[in-house]
């Protein structure tokens, strides 16, 4: 499989992760996205070029290796080999088992109750709980994978917290797969979620947000490569008619991208994944 190659470089040092999930009472490790966070709206997040790389971000070479299986499924892998698949339904999959899946309730391709029992680790983007949320701080080889809820529509009325979205911090990166956002987010949720280098947004503007909103959320976080997914026929031009000479717009001829520290598009990068 082709790769297309697009190296990147967050803000932070390299996170340094065992391969142990987080205990039930262990502290949530720190997160190397939410450093600046508290800032925000007004918080410029810090980058670098190659002149200004810390020494220990200047000889890191680690890739990230993000596919785009389908619908809201992307499988990620990362430097150690660890594989782990978003909005996992079971019917979109690739032919390996993942070691990670995380899933979201709003609608059945985006979940399963009964995944493969040979998959490590299966996240709820939900709580089955009444007043509880989804609070997720997993540290599995070397990521560290949380998540921030938001509430969806549902039978005409609100579910709270049932949607999340799930960062991914790996290799100095924070990848971001927004899940079946209904709505806008908040000044609370822009400040749990901290830095994207990588967002997964759903742009099909219907069962979703429209794309007017959809676009107000990825211009607000500012990252450097956006990845568009539930994207089924004419809503995917609607979305990127939204942005203007701001970003950049690319159509791979590949379901992959291998993201690294290296480099930072000059402007945000809106890149368009072969496959549905």
């Amino acid at each position: 499989m082709k790769r297309l190659r697009l190296a990147m470089i967050a803000v932070m040092a390299g996170l340094s992760l065992s391969g142990k999930a987080l205990a039930a009472n262990d502290r949530p490790p720190a997160s190397q996205c939410q450093l600046v966070a508290e800032g925000l709206p007004h918080a410029q997040f810090a980058r670098f070029d190659d002149n200004s790389l810390p020494i220990q971000l200047a000889g890191m070479r680690d890739e990230v290796v993000i596919t785009f299986v389908g619908h809201s499924t992307f499988r990620i892998v990362t430097p150690q080999g660890l594989t782990i698949e978003t909005d996992y339904s079971g019917s979109l999959r690739s032919a390996d088992v993942p070691d990670v899946v995380t899933m979201n309730k709003a609608h059945s391709s985006h979940y399963t109750l009964y995944p493969d029992p040979a998959i490590t680790h299966v996240l709820h983007g939900w709580s089955d709980v009444p007043g509880e949320k989804a609070d997720w701080h997993e540290v599995v080889a070397d990521a560290y994978i949380r998540n921030v809820t938001t509430d969806i529509r549902s039978f005409g009325g609100v579910e709270t917290d049932a949607n999340s979205i799930f960062i991914f911090e790996v290799a100095g990166l924070c990848i971001g797969h927004l899940g079946h956002l209904h709505y806008e987010l908040t000044e609370t949720h822009y400040a749990e979620i901290g830095r994207l280098d990588v967002v997964m947004v759903p742009v099909d503007g219907g069962l979703t947000m429209g794309a007017i909103s959809m676009s107000k959320v990825i211009d607000r976080l500012r990252s450097a490569l956006i990845l568009p997914m539930h994207r089924r026929g004419p809503p995917l031009d609607g979305f990127l008619a939204m942005f203007d000479a701001r970003f950049d717009v690319s159509v791979s001829d590949t379901d992959s991208v291998a993201v690294s520290m290296r480099h930072l598009p000059k402007k945000p990068l809106i890149l368009v994944l072969r496959g549905f």
